[in-house]
């Protein structure tokens, strides 16, 4: 979850705040506990679409402090994870040692072309404005072999929250804007690099939650 720009292509602001509040992300998300049943109900599908064995391998993209990477492998997944931020990375490491972790950039993701069995962007676009998104689902297209799946979540609606607040009660003074964005938006961006949607989970916002919530799960052709 650990993308953002002020414009395409511009990340050194994101980087800074994610490595400045890691310790605190990792603390305060160790797991799913913040996910609705509904969101793992997508997960859960996502994985069960991955062959086993050795064709299992599945990028964490915009993996964060890594929660998700762990809950894709206790599922049988081969988890590789990647993340802008190297503080992400680092707790991401020490709370997963037996996963696999490099710090790269959504857009230049490193990794060869058909790489994987399936790609998880999960809150991962959030930060990204508009202009950037062609980009990052070309890169997640790319390394996705024919017949793979790919699964993004996402905060559903439109405009832009200021995310700083929510980090200030930890001490940190950041700045870090997310972006909502419509379902129908997310599966035109799919299409348009040639992936075919599959389904998708529109869900209401739940407890403390500002927004409601959305993931759209596709097969690449």
């Amino acid at each position: 979850m650990s993308y953002a720009v002020s414009a395409p292509g511009d990340f050194p602001g994101v980087r800074r705040a994610y490595d400045t509040v890691a310790a605190d992300y990792a603390a305060y998300f160790p797991d799913t506990r913040a996910e609705a049943s509904l969101d793992l109900a997508m997960v859960d599908a996502f994985a069960e679409a991955i062959p086993p064995g050795e064709d299992a391998r599945v990028l964490d993209a915009g993996c964060g402090t890594g929660r998700m990477s762990r809950y894709l492998a206790d599922r049988g997944c081969r988890v590789q994870g990647v993340d802008l931020s190297p503080g992400m990375v680092a707790m991401a490491r020490r709370d997963n040692p037996d996963l696999a972790f490099a710090v790269g950039s959504l857009t230049e993701l490193p990794y060869p072309n058909d790489r994987f069995a399936g790609v998880l962007l999960w809150y991962s676009i959030i930060h990204t404005p508009p202009a950037g998104q062609s980009r990052i689902f070309a890169e997640a297209a790319r390394v996705l072999r024919p017949g793979g799946h790919l699964l993004v979540g996402f905060q559903s609606g439109e405009g832009i929250r200021d995310v700083a607040p929510a980090y200030r009660r930890f001490g940190h003074e950041i700045q870090l804007d997310r972006h909502l964005y419509l379902a129908d938006q997310v599966a035109a961006e799919l299409a348009a690099v040639g992936l075919r949607e599959v389904g998708r989970m529109v869900r209401r916002a739940r407890d403390t939650e500002r927004d409601d919530h959305a993931a759209v799960l596709a097969e690449a052709r």
